[in-house]
């Protein structure tokens, strides 16, 4: 038997803005992690907190040197875990890089990374999904305005809210090369999307997503509320963000790329049932069922 939609969304004629009530952001307590008091209490409040410094220089120099692996893998030409730009053809995402790159599996396993998405979640937890994102110069496509839960719920059978995205940042993140823009405090309110969830969806919905985004009204509403921060900073920085943040970023015309580490923690508690919203899951890559918790 399914559980209980509490979050319906792709199933009515006009969109829906749903106050999220009986899901906190923050599950832990400060003795439960590396967060204090205060950094949860803003997270709870704001749907999302910044780092300045996650990597050391050392470890920074590392991952950007095993990014640059990816991109160069001949081994990957063809995998459907490698997402490419609609008219460029360059690489846009790497997905399951937790499986891919031993380095990046070591790396998540950090206290400083698993142990805070367990103290945010205030459960054990397991990756539901892992890529890098490259947005090169001269050619970076936008992301446009979207909830991650949105589309976990409706194609993935993600039941609640629970769960948290890292995005830490592995080149310079400036104002003018797409960085990430959030809506302080929109976590609270959940989007309802129209429109019907198209078979194999994820095939072109990674590239340019139509289905599960919000209308514009909702979206102006929103923003007057919550305003919109965009996190800029410099390569190994981070930012913890809410499943359902309303968030998204420019395109990038400069010369300079950016690219950050992607990766999606749930609770073991949030195990995914059937999708709410469309006939079939997504692959094992976008929508992991292999709750296998991170130790």
């Amino acid at each position: 038997m399914s559980p209980r939609d509490s979050y319906p969304t792709r199933v009515a004629k006009e969109p829906q803005l749903i106050y999220r009530n009986d899901d906190p952001a923050v599950w832990g307590k400060p003795d439960d992690g590396p967060l204090d008091a205060e950094q949860l209490d803003a997270h709870e409040a704001n749907g999302f907190t910044d780092i300045a410094q996650l990597l050391e220089p050392d470890e920074l120099e590392a991952a950007q040197g095993e990014l640059h692996r990816l991109l160069q893998d001949s081994s990957l030409d063809g995998d459907e875990r490698v997402i490419r730009e609609k008219d460029s053809k360059e690489v846009r995402s790497v997905f399951e890089v937790h499986k891919i790159s031993e380095y990046f599996a070591e790396l998540l396993r950090d206290e400083r990374i698993a142990g805070t998405a367990r103290q945010i979640l205030g459960s054990d937890v397991y990756i539901h999904q892992s890529r890098v994102n490259y947005k090169p110069g001269f050619g970076g496509n936008p992301f446009y305005w979207h909830s991650d839960f949105e589309t976990w719920h409706a194609e993935d059978g993600m039941p609640r809210p629970r769960a948290v995205s890292l995005s830490l940042a592995l080149t310079d993140n400036y104002h003018h090369n797409g960085s990430l823009m959030i809506m302080p405090g929109s976590h609270k309110t959940f989007v309802s999307c129209v429109g019907e969830t198209p078979d194999d969806y994820y095939k072109s919905s990674l590239k340019q997503q139509k289905i599960g985004t919000p209308d514009e009204t909702s979206l102006r509403l929103l923003a007057d509320k919550h305003g919109i921060k965009q996190f800029t900073g410099d390569a190994g920085s981070a930012i913890w963000f809410d499943s359902n943040c309303m968030h998204g970023s420019n395109g990038n015309i400069t010369p300079f790329p950016r690219s950050n580490l992607f990766i999606v923690f749930n609770s073991v508690d949030n195990a995914l049932a059937e999708p709410f919203a469309a006939k079939s899951p997504r692959p094992e890559f976008l929508g992991s069922r292999d709750w296998k918790v991170l130790r």
